[in-house]
């Protein structure tokens, strides 16, 4: 009698720990963000869009961008045509379909250089 004195409270602790388990609530899964795929701003990237975009300006020389990690921007600073100095600044910006870089204020820039090259 007294064996089973101790086993009917084991046997009801046992009872309650035979619940079912809680439905698992599904998790919002984050989407990751797009890996951009904008080339590299180097000095060859630099002289094409800035061919492409100041037509009749002296060709660029020696270029070198930079880039902060993730930024929408880089810093350029250039030299034009037999120049061996990096004399003039520059900016690119990601393109309006963020496929490319394009230059900051073109307008402005490409006006400069025509006017500033041709009296030097």
């Amino acid at each position: 009698m007294k064996k089973l004195a101790l086993l009917l409270p084991l046997v009801l602790v046992a009872a309650c720990g035979e619940e079912p388990a809680p439905e698992a609530t599904p998790t919002e899964v984050a989407t990751p963000e797009p890996v951009s795929t904008l080339p590299a701003p180097d000095q060859d990237l630099f002289r094409t869009t800035f061919a492409g975009t100041c037509e009749g300006a002296e060709p660029v020389n020696q270029a070198v961008c930079r880039r902060a990690m993730g930024a929408d921007t880089v810093a350029c600073e250039f030299g034009l045509g037999e120049d061996e100095y990096l004399r003039h600044k520059a900016t690119l910006t990601v393109n309006e379909d963020k496929t490319g870089w394009m230059l900051a204020d073109a307008e402005a820039l490409c006006a400069e250089h025509g006017v500033h090259h041709v009296d030097s």
